[in-house]
This record gives C-alpha cells, sequence and structure tokens, in this order.
C-alpha cells in the first residue's frame, strides 16, 4: 500500500522553502487549501504577474 500524507486542514497562506523547492498552501473557499510546490523561476513569474494585477 501507497504511504497516505496527512490532508492539509484550513489555515492561513504559507509561503516555506522546503529543500530547493518553494511551497505554497492557499486557503480555498469551502475548506482545505490548495497545496503547489514552485522552483524560484516559478515563484518569481508569479510574483510579477501578481503584482502587475495588484498595481
Amino acid at each position: 500500500m501507497a504511504a497516505m500524507k496527512p490532508r492539509t486542514g484550513d489555515g492561513p497562506l504559507e509561503v516555506t522553502k522546503e529543500g530547493r523547492g518553494i511551497v505554497m498552501r492557499v486557503p480555498l473557499e469551502g475548506g482545505g487549501r490548495l497545496v503547489v510546490e514552485l522552483n524560484a523561476e516559478e515563484a518569481g513569474a508569479l510574483g510579477e504577474a501578481l503584482h502587475q494585477v495588484v498595481g
């Protein structure tokens, strides 16, 4: 049987560096969180895109 990881519960927006990756946990409407792993280049591109939208 494959190892099962516990579900990430509700919580605040979190961004942490884990190993060589950057892990972002985004709370979702209705409960739970979206967990995304990015490299530094992807995180930079995401930051620029968000900055353009927010201003």
